[in-house]
């Protein structure tokens, strides 16, 4: 009897290993490194595509060539060193970050505008050395800054500049881009539940348990040198970016100079926003409306988001939560 009772126990907790087994999610994790950051992507997925890892990074690579002002050879920096009215033809991937770039830019009077690639240079925080640019260097280049220095023929498959200095810099957007095109991959191969990171750019579809448990996503306290989270969220089929100023920046004498310049000054943003988050179907407009949020300050910002119904959450000077109208049910 002893030992039918041994067996009956051996069975219920084989039972129960099977059930937790069951119930607990699989996932296919491929991370790496790109664009001078990580990315890390978790599928919730009984199968692992062998070849998946390899295309992943293919298409992130096809980016940096495509959007990469590091990248002396990329398409980018092919059209910053175009001449006058030369006409340019760009790729389907260009085509489509500059098409809506030039919708945000306008929505936003200027204040997301990738023509900052040469002040961003200036400043330091780009392809050249950090310094101070004197009052007539950043007028010189704010003359060929501004998207109205660009034009487009043929529904933005070509494009010229009506200045020759226009130096295009993507990084205020491309990032939140790649996202979306990794996610266009996972769903055209039948993923149905994953999260992609890409060097805090975040998208998530589905759940990441059978049990129908959202993605966990936190918002960093923004902090210098800071690792812990100011909240933490828990979300499905949304993205989220992030723009702040508490980490990118140099100090010179007792002056900070943030890496977000603004297109209206020319400088460096004094801005009393630390970090803004912005949540949205597209990752790429997340990107770009945060960085936007960013440069406007609290106030303008604020409104902007708000007439526009962008769902994003504020982080104050004084660590003071601030939620948009849109964003107020992830109070909770």
């Amino acid at each position: 009897m002893r030992i039918f009772q041994y067996i009956s126990i051996f069975l219920f907790m084989l039972a129960i290993v099977f059930v937790i087994h069951q119930n607990s999610p699989h996932y296919h994790i491929i991370k790496g490194e790109i664009y001078g950051t990580y990315y890390n992507i978790k599928i919730n997925t009984d199968s692992k595509d062998k070849e998946l890892k390899n295309e992943i990074k293919a298409k992130l690579q096809d980016i940096d060539r495509t959007m990469s002002v590091f990248n002396k050879d990329s398409e980018i920096s092919a059209l910053n060193e175009l001449g006058i009215n030369k006409s340019f033809k760009l790729s389907q991937d260009l085509a489509k970050v500059l098409k809506n770039s030039h919708k945000i830019w306008k929505q936003s009077n200027g204040w997301f505008d990738p023509t900052l690639g040469r002040l961003i240079n200036l400043w330091g925080f780009g392809t050249a050395e950090a310094k101070i640019p004197s009052d007539k260097e950043i007028s010189e280049v704010l003359q060929s800054t501004g998207f109205n220095k660009l034009r487009f023929k043929e529904n933005y498959t070509n494009i010229y500049k009506t200045n020759k200095n226009t130096y295009i810099n993507l990084s205020a957007i491309a990032k939140g881009f790649a996202v979306d095109e990794i996610a266009l991959l996972l769903d055209k191969k039948g993923y149905k539940n994953y999260i992609i990171d890409i060097g805090g750019e975040v998208k998530t579809k589905g759940y990441r348990s059978k049990k129908g448990d959202a993605w966990n996503v936190a918002i960093n306290t923004p902090k210098e040198n800071s690792n812990e989270n100011i909240m933490v969220m828990s979300l499905s089929n949304i993205a989220v970016a992030t723009s702040g100023n508490y980490r990118n920046y140099y100090k010179k004498g007792n002056k900070i100079y943030a890496h977000t310049i603004s297109p209206k000054t020319g400088r460096p943003v004094d801005s009393d926003i630390l970090s803004v988050s912005v949540f949205h179907d597209s990752c790429m407009y997340a990107d770009a409306y945060a960085t936007a949020i960013n440069a406007m300050g609290l106030d303008k910002g604020l409104k902007f988001a708000n007439k526009n119904n962008i769902t994003a959450i504020i982080i104050d000077g004084n660590m003071q939560t601030i939620y948009t109208k849109s964003a107020q049910k992830y109070m909770e």
